[in-house]
């Protein structure tokens, strides 16, 4: 039976099924209370993250606001964020992530390419000029803000390694640091975080890697210092910390889909048509400012989040309601 949440509670305030179910057993075997899991190592040498991250970035492209609606706070989106390595509650990451280091820092390239190896961060940022990017981001919670990220396009990063023709998939991997990133002692998921997309959706010219997002770099809480940006998919893809890219011949597992099939498909294209199984789609909680706007401004949800001119046909031919 399919039972409905109330219509006074808030999606993003609903814990994800996936993790329901792992944190019962988790509280069960080690006997510990509810607050054991909700506070994730907010102790002493805890320490929380200034909102504005880091310093200001040379950017040789600015974005206009094309997508034509007001941007999210700052505060908003450094305070209100999703990364389960430093907590399950929206305020944790940027409370629990003091202690991470972002520098220095270095990708595995692996897989199915001529180039491989472990490169610096900043060799493979060199030959890349930093653009500014307005995106609008949805969540699967049915929140969603406007942010102007910094990066570049991940397709650029991928051609440089040169992928063979077996290269059908790229897979990511997150860092996984248990002294640094306090969640990861409770297996809400399975541990490092991985994330993948078809090659087809890695080279189109909308997915970036940022490196930062209001002219700084990234604060360790929005996915310092290396993350995924895909603006027409729920942000569960927008994988952070990247350690690993790699090229794959079949389609790679991923975090909240091996969590959750029922509920995390592989492609996460945002789909009002197709409801989340414990709440509607249709409709999200624009947040844009203090407050975090918890009680209103909702608005229609859109197909591929108002991306569907640009990449509707990269699933020309899918039945959107299996392959979610």
């Amino acid at each position: 039976m399919l039972i409905r949440r109330p219509p006074d509670i808030l999606p993003g305030e609903i814990t994800p099924e996936g993790v329901h179910r792992r944190r019962r057993a988790i509280l069960k075997a080690l006997a510990l209370g509810p607050l054991a899991l909700a506070g994730c190592g907010r102790g002493a040498e805890s320490q929380a993250v200034p909102a504005d991250g880091g310093g200001a970035l040379e950017i040789a492209k600015r974005g206009a606001n094309v997508v034509g609606e007001p941007m999210t706070d700052m505060d908003a989106a450094t305070r209100y964020n999703n990364y389960y390595e430093f907590g399950t509650a929206k305020d944790d990451p940027a409370k629990n992530s003091g202690r991470f280091r972002p520098e220095p820092w270095s990708v595995e390239i692996a897989g199915e390419a001529e180039i491989t190896g472990r490169f610096a961060l900043e060799d493979l940022l060199k030959p890349h000029p930093l653009e500014e990017r307005v995106y609008r981001m949805r969540c699967v919670e049915a929140w969603s803000m406007v942010i102007p990220w910094v990066g570049f396009p991940l397709g650029d990063l991928l051609k440089r390694f040169r992928p063979t023709s077996k290269a059908k998939y790229v897979a990511f991997t997150t860092v996984n640091r248990p002294g640094e990133m306090p969640g990861l002692a409770y297996p809400v998921l399975d541990w490092p975080y991985t994330e993948g997309l078809r090659i087809d959706e890695a080279m189109h010219p909308l997915a970036i890697l940022a490196v930062g997002l209001y002219g700084r770099t990234l604060p360790n809480q929005n996915g310092a210092p290396l993350r995924l940006v895909l603006p027409w998919k729920y942000g569960f893809k927008g994988i952070k910390s990247i350690v690993r890219i790699a090229f794959t011949e079949r389609q790679p597992a991923t975090a909240w889909n091996r969590a959750a099939p029922d509920e995390y498909g592989f492609y996460a294209n945002v789909n009002p048509a197709v409801d989340h199984p414990r709440w509607s789609q249709a409709t999200e909680r624009r947040i844009t400012g203090t407050g975090f706007g918890l009680f209103g401004n909702r608005i229609a949800t859109r197909p591929f989040n108002g991306y569907a001119e640009q990449v509707a046909s990269l699933y020309a031919g899918m039945d959107l309601r299996r392959d979610f």
